[in-house]
């Protein structure tokens, strides 16, 4: 088996950032960086709790459309299962947030660092479903 793009260096960075931002909205706002929470509230919410999750959101899509203005070979999208799969996929971490009550952010990171027993349980099985899911993809069929 080859390793294919292992950039331990960017993972690092990425993943400290990712930690720090995270870090930053608990200590700066007392709130928990659970991606799919603070979207469904931008949508449903009203006020000014609502805005401070539309920034976040749109923070979140700009970073990606600014990386690959200003970087445009480092961001590479190929999205080889089609539009069909990716648009399933959605649908199912959709309602795989909505039964875990969280996503991978919220349970993953901010939930795991706060030794939540909950979000310990919901990432070793989120873990486990995405592992078992890529060796059926991957090997069975």
């Amino acid at each position: 088996m080859q390793i294919v793009n292992f950039t331990p260096l960017s993972a690092l960075v990425g993943g400290a950032l990712i930690g720090l931002a995270a870090a930053a909205m608990w200590w700066l706002l007392g709130r928990i960086a659970g991606v799919s929470g603070i979207l469904e509230n931008a949508i449903g919410a009203q006020g000014p709790d609502r805005m401070w999750r539309i920034a976040f959101v749109a923070g979140l899509l700009g970073a990606g459309i600014f990386a690959a203005a200003v970087l445009p070979g480092a961001v590479h999208f190929d999205m080889e299962s089609g539009y069909g799969r990716a648009i399933a996929a959605g649908l199912l971490v959709g309602i795989g947030t909505q039964l875990g009550s969280g996503c991978t952010s919220g349970h993953g990171v901010c939930g795991t660092s706060r030794l939540s027993l909950r979000s310990i349980a919901a990432t070793a099985i989120f873990m486990g479903a995405g592992v078992l899911v890529v060796f059926v993809m991957r090997h069975l069929l």
